[in-house]
C-alpha cells in the first residue's frame, strides 16, 4: 500500500469516528407530533383523517386508553367469530375465531385476531369522519368518540347494530354495523345534516396495531405486514420496512399515501389472519400506511372523498372490513361474488404464484374429495409426477443409453489414463455418435426444484394445511414430525425433543428417515460415479438431506417421499423397457464392498 492510500484511509477513518462521536453527544431532536399542530395541518389538508397525536413519553396512556375498558360494549356473535364492539370510537377491538385453537393441546385457547388497547398487541378497527367544510374539525367522530346505541343489542349475521352521535352542531352521525356468517364486516357511515347549512366532510376507515405482533414468525418464506391493492397493484411491506416510511408534513408522520382511483383495500396481513379495509368498488380513495415512531404505532387508514351534505339532507358511505382467517374458500367468495378485486392475491402466494396457485387450487380440491389433506397431498404428487413424465421419460432413457455405453467408457477411461483434456474429449465424440445428451438426466430436477418450494410455499402459508391430520402421529401436516429416534418413535417412554430445539434436529422422526431411505434407494439405479469426489458427494447426499428436511413440514417430507418412490418406479421401468437392467441389490453390495476395501486400505495409526 502507497503513502497516498494509507493517508486516504487514515482520514475516512478519522472522518467517521469524528462523525459517530458527535451524534452520539449531540443526537438529533426527535420530532412529536402535537395535537395543536395536526389541528393546523387540518385547515391546509382538511383531507387528512385523525389519528392520535404521539405522545412524549412513549409509555403515558392517552385519556383514550384509559377509558377504553370503562364504556359500555356490543357482543359480535357468528358462526365463526365471537367478542365485542367498543362505544369508544365504535371500534371492534375484541375479536376471536371460534373454529380456530393456538395449539392442538386440549382445552387450548381459541385465536383471537383483535385485542383492546391496554393488552399486549393491542390491535383494532375504527371508522370515522374528518372535517372539509362547513363542521369545525372537533364536530366529528374519531377513534376516541364515546358512540350510543341507537338500535341492535348483538351484532350477528341477522341482526345488524347502529351507533349514533351527536356533535351538538346540527349534525348527527350514525354507523350501521353488519356482519356475514364468515369474516366481512360492513360500516354504512351517515351524516344527517339538521342545520341551514351545507356540510362537508370525508369518512375513513382505520386498523391500528400496538407495535409489531409479538407471536410474528419473521421468516423469509413468510410475508407479514402492510398488504394492500392500488388500482391492480399489490404491495407487501414488512413491519421493518413499515418504519423506513418517509416523514410526511401532511400527516405530521412516517407516511406512504396512495390515491386509488378504482378500486383496492388495505390492511395487515399475518401468518394465518389478516384485518383489511376494503371500500367499494369504483369509488376513488386515499390509501395510507403510517407509523408513529414515538408509541410504536401502526395504522393503515381508507380515505373516501368527502360527501357533500345539504340543510335538511341524509349522506351515506360503506366501507367493508375484512377480519379473520385467510381461508382460500372465503377470500375468493369475496373476490368473485362480492367484487373486491383480486382478493386471492391477500394469500402470500410468492414469486412462483404461477404454480402456487394452481398446485393449491388442484390440492384443495383433491382434499374435498378425498377428505384428508394427507392422502391429497399423495394424490397430488401423482398427478405432478404423471404432469412431467414425458419430459422425465426423455430423460430416463438417455440414461438408459448411458448406462449402454458404460464398457465404452471404462474402455476410454483406460485409453486416457490421467489426461483428463483426452478423456473429455473422447468422452463428448462417443455422447455424439450416440446421440445422448448427459444433461438430459437434469431436466427432471430443474423442473422439481419450482415445484418443491411451490409446495413448501403451499404447505407453510395456506391455514387450510394448519393443524391438518394425515395418520396416526402426523397430525399437524404443516408442522415437523413430531415423532423422534431419541425415543425409538414413541415406544420408550421418553419425550421427543422440543420443535425448533438443536436436539430436534438430530434425533429426527420417522419420514425423515424415510426419506433419506428413498433418496438412497433411488441412487441405486445406478452404479456409483468412478470420480472418487462424486462418489463421496453422492454417497452422503442422501443423509444430508434427512437432516436438512427434518426440521420441514411434515406434508413437504411426505411429497417428496412419495416423489421418490415415484420416480424409483419410474426409472426402473423406462430403463427395462429399453434392454438396461438397474441391479439396485448389486449396486447396493457393491457400494459396501467398496467402503469396506477402503476401510481396509487405511494403514494403522
Amino acid at each position: 500500500m502507497n503513502e497516498q492510500n494509507r493517508n486516504l484511509i487514515l482520514a475516512t477513518l478519522l472522518s467517521f469516528a469524528v462523525i459517530m462521536t458527535w451524534t452520539l453527544l449531540f443526537p438529533p431532536e426527535e420530532i412529536a407530533v402535537d395535537p395543536a399542530a395536526q389541528v393546523a395541518t387540518q385547515s391546509v389538508d382538511p383531507t387528512v383523517p385523525l389519528a392520535d397525536p404521539a405522545t412524549p413519553d412513549a409509555t403515558a396512556p392517552t385519556t383514550a386508553d384509559q377509558t377504553a375498558a370503562e364504556v359500555a360494549r356490543i357482543a359480535i356473535e357468528t358462526p365463526e367469530l365471537t367478542g365485542s364492539i367498543s362505544m369508544l370510537g365504535g371500534r371492534i377491538d375484541d375479536l376471536a375465531l371460534t373454529d380456530y385453537r393456538e395449539t392442538l393441546d386440549e382445552g387450548a385457547p381459541i385465536v383471537r385476531l383483535l385485542r383492546p388497547v391496554g393488552e399486549l398487541d393491542a390491535y383494532f378497527a375504527a371508522f370515522g369522519w374528518t372535517a372539509t367544510d362547513g363542521i369545525d374539525p372537533a364536530a366529528v367522530p374519531g377513534p376516541d368518540t364515546i358512540w350510543s346505541v341507537e338500535t341492535g343489542e348483538t351484532l350477528t349475521p341477522s341482526t345488524p347494530v347502529t351507533l349514533v352521535w351527536d356533535n351538538g352542531a346540527g349534525q348527527i352521525f350514525r354507523t350501521e354495523i353488519s356482519v356475514d356468517d364468515q369474516f366481512m364486516f360492513s360500516f354504512a357511515q351517515s351524516i344527517q345534516n339538521v342545520s341551514t347549512d351545507t356540510v362537508s366532510a370525508r369518512p375513513y376507515g382505520l386498523v391500528r396495531r400496538h407495535g409489531e405482533p409479538s407471536d410474528a414468525k419473521r421468516f423469509f418464506i413468510l410475508h407479514e405486514g402492510l398488504v394492500r391493492m392500488s388500482d391492480g397493484e399489490l404491495e407487501e411491506t414488512s413491519y421493518s420496512n413499515i418504519t423506513d416510511h418517509t416523514f410526511d408534513e401532511r400527516e405530521r408522520t412516517l407516511a406512504d399515501r396512495i390515491e386509488v382511483q378504482q378500486s383496492g383495500w388495505i390492511g395487515y396481513t399475518d401468518h394465518f389472519w389478516m384485518t383489511t379495509l376494503i371500500p367499494a368498488t369504483g369509488t376513488p380513495f386515499r390509501s395510507t400506511s403510517k407509523y408513529f415512531e414515538a408509541r410504536d404505532l401502526y395504522q393503515v387508514e381508507a380515505v373516501m372523498p368527502p360527501s357533500i351534505v345539504a340543510a335538511g339532507e341524509t349522506a351515506t358511505v360503506t366501507t367493508r372490513l375484512f377480519a379473520g382467517a385467510k381461508e382460500w374458500e372465503a377470500i375468493t367468495h369475496y373476490e368473485n361474488e362480492t367484487g373486491v378485486d383480486r382478493f386471492i392475491d391477500s394469500i402470500d402466494w410468492g414469486w412462483f404464484f404461477f404454480l402456487t396457485k394452481p398446485i393449491f387450487w388442484l390440492l384443495h380440491n383433491l382434499n374435498i374429495i378425498i377428505g384428508n389433506m394427507g392422502w391429497s397431498i399423495l394424490a397430488l404428487t401423482l398427478i405432478l409426477k404423471a404432469l412431467v413424465l414425458p419430459l422425465a421419460y426423455k430423460s430416463y432413457v438417455s440414461m438408459a443409453r448411458m448406462k449402454e455405453l458404460q464398457p465404452e467408457m471404462e474402455k476410454l477411461k483406460e485409453r486416457a489414463g490421467d489426461d483428463r483434456q483426452a478423456m473429455q474429449q473422447g468422452m463428448m465424440k462417443l455422447y455424439k455418435e450416440n446421440k445422448v445428451n448427459p444433461a438430459a438426466g437434469c431436466l427432471p430436477i430443474l423442473l422439481q426444484i419450482p415445484i418443491f418450494f411451490s409446495l413448501y410455499k403451499v404447505i407453510f402459508v395456506t391455514i387450510e394445511l394448519r393443524h391438518a391430520p394425515w395418520i396416526g402421529w402426523i397430525d399437524d401436516l404443516s408442522a415437523p414430525d413430531p415423532s423422534s429416534i431419541i425415543n425409538l418413535f414413541g415406544l420408550l417412554p421418553y419425550a421427543a425433543p422440543d420443535p425448533g430445539s438443536i436436539l430436534s434436529l438430530i434425533f429426527i422422526g420417522l419420514l425423515p428417515i424415510l426419506l433419506g431411505i428413498s433418496m438412497w434407494m433411488q441412487q441405486k439405479l445406478n452404479p456409483a460415479p468412478t470420480d472418487p469426489t462424486q462418489q463421496m458427494i453422492f454417497a452422503w447426499m442422501p443423509w444430508v438431506f434427512m437432516f436438512m428436511l427434518g426440521g420441514f413440514a411434515s406434508g413437504l417430507v411426505l411429497y417428496w417421499i412419495a416423489n421418490n418412490i415415484i420416480t424409483f418406479v419410474q426409472q426402473y421401468a423406462i430403463m427395462r423397457s429399453h434392454g438396461a437392467k438397474p441391479d439396485v441389490f448389486g449396486n447396493i453390495k457393491s457400494g459396501l464392498k467398496r467402503k469396506k476395501a477402503d476401510a481396509d486400505s487405511k494403514p494403522d495409526k
